[in-house]
């Protein structure tokens, strides 16, 4: 099993998003270029023996050169608990690091239970918490100091 990360695309992206069974409405490849066209981004493929398995999205969403934020990510399905998920975050981290970031943000929804796990063994901890009638789409708010 030889696994690699690597710079990707948008479009390679699309392609494995529309496999992850959690993005019930992916997001389009406008919203992507709208998102990353006016700062600094990172977009990063998992490939597992050659195939293409997961990435991992960020930008300079607050434009301070200070926070990174990890907007989208994924593993297919099948190759969880690989620790793809985990490669992908450390070369994020270590991306960010190189380019001056101290801090590294995202957020996701309470019902996405493994990527809350995996955030807390991550040494993120939880900065905010944005209530929503259904606790299930109530989103939980990450930093790491990096």
């Amino acid at each position: 099993m030889s696994i690699i990360v690597r710079s990707g695309s948008i479009d390679e992206v699309l392609a494995i998003q529309e496999l992850i069974p959690e993005f019930d409405d992916p997001y389009s490849k406008s919203e992507y270029q709208r998102r990353l066209g006016a700062s600094e981004h990172l977009v990063l493929i998992a490939e597992l023996d050659g195939f293409p398995v997961g990435f991992k999205v960020g930008y300079d969403r607050f434009l301070d050169g200070e926070v990174f934020y990890s907007w989208m990510g994924a593993v297919l399905p099948e190759h969880r608990s690989k620790g793809i998920g985990r490669l992908l975050l450390k070369k994020m981290e270590v991306w960010c690091k190189l380019k001056g970031y101290h801090y590294l943000k995202f957020k996701t929804m309470n019902r996405h239970r493994n990527m809350l796990k995996f955030a807390i063994s991550e040494g993120f901890n939880v900065i905010d918490f944005q209530k929503h009638q259904n606790p299930r789409l109530s989103k939980i708010y990450f930093e790491k100091k990096l």
